[in-house]
C-alpha cells in the first residue's frame, strides 16, 4: 500500500482511538506513529486488514504514550478498562474529524495545517515544506491548534461551510515540495462529498477539477504566467472538465445555489469555449451577478467588472470598477487591463507597474511587470514612428 492509501486510513482511525477514550491530540500523535511504522513493514509483509491494523498498532502507541506521563496517570487506568482492540468497526467518524479540524475558533493557517495532519495523514515535514516554513514553526502551529481543540466534544454538529472554506485554502496553494496540496484538496473534498450530501460539497468539488484541468496551460516551462485568453486549451484535461461539469449539473439541478456552485459555473462556462473568443461572456455576468447577491464580496465585484468589460466593452468594465475601493487586491491590474483594452496604453502601463509593485507572489509580479514593458515599448516605438514621420 503507497504513503497516499495510507494516508486515506488516518481520519477513520483517528475516529476510533477518540471513541475508544483518547482525546483528539493524544489519537492523532499515536496514529502519525503507525503511520511511520506501517510505511516500514507493510511493503515486505501487507496486513490483510489494514485499517485494523492501524487501529491497533495506533491504540498501542496511544497506551505507551499514556504510561510514561505521569500526568496522565487517571486518564491510564480509565483507557485500561476499555475492551482490547479487535477489527476496526465499521463507524467512520471522519467527517467529525473534517468539523474538528475546521473548528470557528482555529485560525484559518492552523485550521489548514490540523486538517492536513489529523484528516490528510501528511506528516508535519511535508506540511511545513509545502507552506515554506520551518518544521518547528508548523509543529508549534499544530500543536497550538489540537490544544484549541482540546476540549471540543467529538460528537458536536460542525459548520461544513468553514470545513469547505478550509478545504479551499489547501487547494489554492496549489503545488510546493513534495506535496501536491491542490490534489490534496481534491481528494479531501472527494471523501467528504461521499459522506455529506450538500450541493455547495459537490460544488467545491466541481469548482476544483475545473480549475485543477487548466493547470498545465497555466505556467510556461520557465514557470511564468500564461493567462487565460493565451492558454493552449488542447492541454486542458477534458476527463475533469467533464467530470466537474456533471457533478455540477446534478448539483444545480437541485435548485440550492451557494457560492462555490456559481464559481464552478463560471469556470464550466471558462471551460465550455473552445477558443476565447468564444466565451459566453453575458452568461459569465449573470454568474457573477449571482455571485455577488450571495457573498457581498468587493473581490467578486472586481473579477464581475472584467467581465462586464468583455461582454459590453472596457468602458462599461472601467464604471463597474468606478464604485470599488482602489486599495483592493487586483484593483490596479484589473484598471490596466481594461484602459488596455480601451486604447488608453499609457494609464495602462502605469497601472501594471503600480499593480507589479502590490503583487502577493513571484509569478505574478514578473507578469505585470511585462505586462508594462511590453507596454512602454509600443508607446516608445510609437513615438518613434512618429517622430521620424
Amino acid at each position: 500500500m503507497d504513503e497516499r492509501s495510507l494516508r486515506v486510513l488516518t481520519p477513520g482511525v483517528i475516529g476510533v482511538l477518540v471513541r475508544r477514550g483518547a482525546d483528539f491530540a493524544a489519537a492523532e500523535d499515536a496514529v502519525q506513529d503507525a503511520l511511520v511504522e506501517a510505511v516500514r513493514l507493510w511493503e515486505a509483509r501487507p496486513p490483510q486488514d489494514p485499517k485494523g491494523w492501524m487501529v491497533t498498532v495506533a491504540w498501542r502507541k496511544f497506551l505507551d504514550a499514556a504510561r510514561s506521563d505521569a500526568s496522565r496517570r487517571r486518564r491510564e487506568e480509565v483507557v485500561e478498562e476499555q475492551p482490547a482492540p479487535g477489527p476496526a468497526v465499521p463507524v467512520d467518524d471522519t467527517l467529525q474529524l473534517y468539523f474538528l479540524c475546521a473548528h470557528p475558533s482555529l485560525t484559518p493557517a492552523s485550521a489548514v495545517a490540523l486538517t492536513l495532519r489529523a484528516v490528510g495523514g501528511l506528516t508535519t515535514r511535508q506540511i511545513a515544506q509545502a507552506y515554506l516554513v520551518p518544521e518547528t514553526t508548523m509543529a508549534q502551529r499544530i500543536s497550538r491548534a489540537k490544544k484549541t481543540v482540546a476540549d471540543v466534544r467529538f460528537d458536536e454538529p460542525g459548520d461544513v461551510t468553514t470545513v469547505l472554506r478550509v478545504l479551499y485554502l489547501v487547494f489554492n496553494e496549489g503545488y510546493s515540495g513534495e506535496v501536491d496540496l491542490a490534489a490534496e484538496a481534491i481528494r479531501l473534498t472527494r471523501q467528504l462529498n461521499s459522506a455529506i450530501d450538500r450541493e455547495e460539497v459537490a460544488g467545491l468539488l466541481a469548482l476544483m477539477l475545473l480549475h485543477h484541468a487548466r493547470r498545465s496551460a497555466r505556467t510556461r516551462p520557465d514557470g511564468s504566467l500564461v493567462p487565460l485568453v493565451q492558454q493552449d486549451r488542447s492541454r486542458w484535461d477534458t476527463r475533469l472538465i467533464a467530470e466537474g461539469v456533471e457533478i455540477l449539473q446534478t448539483a444545480l439541478a437541485r435548485d440550492d445555489v451557494g457560492q462555490f456552485q456559481a464559481q464552478a459555473a463560471i469556470a464550466a462556462l471558462h471551460a465550455d469555449a473552445r477558443t476565447a473568443e468564444e466565451t459566453d461572456w453575458v452568461q459569465i455576468v449573470e454568474w457573477y451577478d449571482e455571485l455577488a447577491r450571495l457573498t457581498d464580496s468587493p473581490v467578486v465585484e472586481l473579477n464581475r467588472a472584467v467581465a462586464v468589460g468583455e461582454a459590453d466593452g472596457p468602458r462599461a468594465g472601467l464604471a463597474a470598477l468606478t464604485t470599488l475601493d482602489p486599495d483592493l487586491p487586483r484593483h490596479a491590474a484589473v484598471a490596466a487591463h481594461l484602459h488596455e483594452r480601451n486604447g488608453d496604453l499609457a494609464i495602462a502601463a502605469r497601472l501594471y507597474a503600480e499593480a507589479a509593485t502590490r503583487a502577493t507572489n513571484l509569478p505574478e509580479r514578473d507578469h505585470l511587470t511585462r505586462q508594462a514593458a511590453r507596454l512602454n515599448s509600443d508607446l516608445l516605438d510609437a513615438t518613434v514612428d512618429g517622430g521620424s514621420a
